[in-house]
């Protein structure tokens, strides 16, 4: 039986792809803060800001299974606000969960994923990666630098027969959008514009995809033998990023701004 380990696999998407896995015949874990055993799936508490503990989940988790096939870096979070006004520590905030947090998962998971042989990383990014969605502009970033390390790491771990690959999904309908931290606003600078920004998003949000969309995208990568190395998860979204990679920066910007501002 392979298995699998999952951040943030508690609540949405993580928690969606951690059962359709099981329901694949895998054997499961999920590592987050506050879940708790599901169905077929194992929960072990791990924070990705603190990678003691996922050394600690690691180890469990070979020590049990004595091998290790997938990780699935999911944990992250979002913020929103203009850059400007966002606090410098609430930035460095949203890096440290979504994009270092991902880098200690991989380097926990990496013995163990050797010691088995190979196997496959798959990191959770975002359409807002190559497409930058305004008064997002560090949780974009963190997305865009999770693929610059998805495509860095890819070379890195080939000879190792370990396939790195990241799922870009669009607007997913989760908790993610109730959790996201906004940042302070009195008007006074972008007037309304900020407001209404952020609501188009959470709008789209909520009624966007299932998360089983994504799961089903994160299976079909864990599924190839050399998988590619960048996959965008909702039909609609394959065409907008395609689009940004033929249209000229300046009009790919433009519109995305038209579309939120």
């Amino acid at each position: 039986m392979k298995v699998a380990v999952i951040t943030g696999g508690s609540s949405g998407i993580g928690k969606t792809t951690a059962q359709f896995f099981c329901d694949k015949g895998w054997k499961v874990y999920e590592l987050s803060r506050k879940g708790k055993d599901f169905g077929s799936v194992s929960h072990i508490t791990a924070d990705v800001t603190d990678e003691n503990s996922l050394k600690a989940a690691f180890d469990k988790v070979y020590e049990n299974e004595g091998r290790l096939d997938l990780v699935v870096c999911n944990a992250g979070f979002g913020i929103s606000g203009a850059v400007e006004l966002t606090k410098i520590e609430d930035a460095k905030k949203q890096f440290d969960v979504n994009f270092f947090g991902t880098v200690r998962t991989i380097q926990q998971a990496l013995p163990y994923l050797r010691k088995s042989g190979g196997g496959k990383i798959i990191n959770l990014s975002s359409v807002a990666a190559p497409l930058s969605i305004p008064f997002q502009a560090f949780y974009s970033s963190s997305k865009a630098a999770i693929n610059a390390l998805t495509l860095a790491l890819a070379n890195e771990l080939r000879p190792f027969g370990i396939s790195v690959c990241a799922v870009m999904p669009g607007d997913v309908s989760t908790g993610f959008t109730d959790a996201r931290e906004k940042g302070e606003d009195d008007g006074s600078l972008y007037g309304d514009t900020i407001k209404k920004s952020v609501a188009v998003m959470e709008k789209d949000e909520r009624g966007g995809m299932s998360p089983t969309v994504v799961a089903k995208t994160i299976y079909k990568a864990s599924k190839k033998k050399h998988p590619k190395p960048l996959y965008t998860a909702g039909g609609k979204y394959k065409f907008f990023v395609f689009l940004s990679k033929i249209l000229p920066a300046s009009l790919a910007n433009r519109i995305v701004g038209m579309l939120y501002t």
